[in-house]
Formats: C-alpha cells, structure tokens, sequence
C-alpha cells in the first residue's frame, strides 16, 4: 500500500462514517464527538513544562496505559497528559477521567490534522497503547524527533507487518522509538522484519488488575446474596453464554449460588434471562428482593464486576461464543479458577492460563455440566486452579515499571 492510497483510504473511511452517523449511535457519536475538536485544541494550556501524549483506540487499550499514565503522574506531577481515543466506547466512557489532563477524540489522520494537532500539544514524548497505527501521525511526530512507544504490543504472524504487501505497515513500526512487547514470538517475528529497537516487557494489564484487585469495594448486597454460599461469578456474558449457564442452573442441587453479570443490560435482555432462570432470581437493584433467599443473582447496573469476582469460588468469562472472549485476569487476580467458551485463541493471556491449570475451556452445554459436576465433586481441583491462577498474574507483574523507567529518562 502506497501513501497515497493510505491517505485516500482516510478520506473514504470518513465519507462511509457520515452516512453511517444517519443512522448509527456509535458512528454519530464518533463525528459529533470531533465536532469543534479544533477549536479546542487552540485553547489548551500547555504550558512551557513536560507533556505526554498517550493513545489508545478504546476503553480496553485505555486500562492498560492506565497505570503508566498514573505512575508517570506519581513520579512527575508536574508532567501534563494528553489522552486520546478513537473510539466512542472509550472516549464517552472516560472524557472525565482525572488522570488526564486533557481528553480528546484523535482527529482523523490526515496530513493536516497531524501538523495542527502536534502544533497545538506539542508533546514531549508519545505512547500508543498496544495498537493502531497511523501513518501521518506518526510520521510526523518521527519528523519532529519526538520519542515515540509502543506499549504492551502483541504481534502475530497474520498482521500486514509480516506479508509481502504491508510495507507501508512496517513503514509505520520504523517510526516507533521503542515497541514495549508482550511476549518472545512478537520479538521474534519483529527481527525477521528487522525491528530490533524491542524489549519484551510484558502487559501493563497484569499491573492494572492488581490495582483494581487493592481498591476492591465490599459490596453490601453482595455479601448478604452469597451468605454462607460459595459462588460462580458468570462476568459479561452474552446469550451464547446464558444459555449454557441457565440450562446448568436450572438443574444443578443449589451446591453454588450464581451471579450473572450480562454484557449488555437492557432490560429486553434482563427480561430474557429472568425469564430463562427456573431459580428463584432477584435484580440487584431490587431493594425489596430477599437476597438471601435468592439463587441467582442477577447485576443490572454497571462498574461492579471488576470487585465482585472477589465473591467468586469460580468465574465464568463471557464472550467465547462470540467475538472473543473478555477480561480473564479481573477474576484471576482473586485466586479463582476461571471458565470461557471456545473463542479464545487471540488472547495469549487466556492461552497461559489453560497452560499453567488456572482455567478451562468449554464447547457445549455437555461441557459445562461435566466441568462443573467435576469442580463440585473435587473442590481440591478448584482450589489448585485458583492457586495456579493467582500465580499466574503474580508472575507478570511489573511491565509499567520497566517502561516508567524509560519513559522519565
């Protein structure tokens, strides 16, 4: 791919997002959020001190440039910080966020937006979190000799970087100052496009958990469910998953009690589950339900999963019937074994946890049973893959130190 055709690309890529905006929340939130974005760049206070810029795509990159961006912040307060996203369901959900400075959606890469958005930060320093590349940026900031870092990286043989066709993609890695990787084969697969300006540093992920993990909230209501029951916590599930869930529920001897914490919490879908649930079930937000008395559990409301999985014996992770699976390590951090469906292979944390007995995967309703029956016969077996998952996140912590170390120098 030419340049040129890169840039075209761009401008095709914004044509199709304002007609879709007509009809499409995500993609009207996505122009309506640039909306004035220059205007309001013009107007930051830089200052004449140290500025940071960090990137990510969504909310999922933002949690693991959260610890280097509020490390940074701890060891230089003084340092400003300017976060950008590309994506509405990280920037709606984190405009706020206080560990920044200033918030922005990224302007859509062209050579112009480039100039007039480094004209107006002027960062010191740049850091993307994990991927996305985009050329006139990072030609320009490569042009201006600021440093530039790639953070908890992951590359796989697959990406354009490594086919005959995707020189401009490794155009675009030359640019980086230094690709903080996740693990040896991205180091491998770098050097045989001659990227050696690597170091394997691990995923700022693991360090973001074990934050969250020592802020945990008690939860009340929680803790009045659960009593003096053990419980599965079933975290972002979707329909594929529930369906498995509930066909076990409705059968199982009340050995667990269950906690269901859906992906998407519109009431079509609540109503769905309460309907397929044969236990009794109560809305966490029920105040007259007797929780006690109750089975399952059922989370309507957001910001909670990440401190209940404390509660948890066992947590099943939602999303392998679909796209892919979520976060594995908020549950593993507590010491619980953790369960997913088949969708899983891209995510080299949950590969390493099958690897090391810290979760299991399941393909079918049969599965799940079998597994399940297994965990409640031979709680030993449960006990050693909590263990070996809580292991398993103790062992990587640290990539934010090792690329802090770098960072402030």
């Amino acid at each position: 791919m030419s340049v040129f055709v890169y840039n075209i690309g761009i401008v095709f890529y914004l044509f199709a997002i304002r007609i879709a905006a007509c009809f499409n929340e995500k993609a009207s939130l996505w122009i309506q959020g640039r909306k004035g974005l220059g205007e309001k760049l013009e107007n930051i206070d830089r200052g004449e001190g140290k500025l940071v810029w960090f990137h990510a795509a969504s909310l999922g990159e933002f949690e693991q440039g959260r610890p280097v961006m509020e490390m940074l912040r701890a060891k230089e307060p003084t340092t400003k910080i300017v976060l950008t996203f590309f994506s509405p369901s990280g920037y709606e959900i984190r405009k706020n966020y206080a560990g920044a400075d200033y918030v922005f959606y990224l302007p859509i890469d062209t050579p112009s937006n480039a100039r007039h958005f480094l004209d107006s930060i002027r960062p010191d320093a740049v850091v993307f979190v994990k991927y996305e590349y985009w050329y006139n940026y990072l030609r320009q900031v490569s042009k201006r000799r600021i440093p530039v870092y790639l953070i908890s990286a992951i590359f796989r043989k697959e990406q354009p970087f490594f086919k005959w066709w995707g020189g401009l993609h490794r155009k675009m890695l030359g640019f980086f100052t230094k690709l903080f990787v996740q693990d040896e084969e991205s180091v491998r697969l770098l050097s045989s496009i001659g990227i050696t300006n690597v170091q394997k540093t691990g995923d700022t992920r693991f360090d973001r958990v074990k934050q969250i993990a020592d802020l945990a909230k008690q939860i009340d209501r929680v803790e009045i469910f659960c009593s003096d029951k053990r419980a599965v916590v079933c975290g972002s599930t979707w329909p594929g998953d529930e369906e498995i869930i509930l066909d076990y529920i409705n059968r199982q001897d009340d050995t667990y009690k269950w906690i269901i914490v859906p992906h998407e919490i519109g009431e079509s879908h609540l109503k769905q589950i309460m309907d397929g649930c044969k236990k009794k079930i109560a809305r966490f937000t029920d105040e007259r339900a007797d929780l006690a008395a109750c089975r399952v559990l059922l989370v309507d409301c957001i910001g909670l999963l990440s401190s209940i999985y404390r509660y948890g014996a066992i947590a099943y992770i939602g999303g392998g019937f679909g796209k892919g699976i979520h976060n594995t390590l908020e549950a593993a951090i507590y010491g619980v074994p953790v369960i997913f469906g088949p969708k899983f292979h891209k995510f080299k944390e949950a590969v390493d946890l099958l690897e090391c007995g810290g979760a299991f995967t399941i393909k079918s309703t049969d599965e799940f049973t079998a597994l399940m029956d297994s965990l409640i016969k031979n709680p030993a077996i449960t006990e050693t893959a909590g263990t070996n998952a809580l292991n398993f996140v103790c062992s990587r912590l640290g990539a934010t130190d090792q690329i802090i170390r770098q960072l402030i120098n």
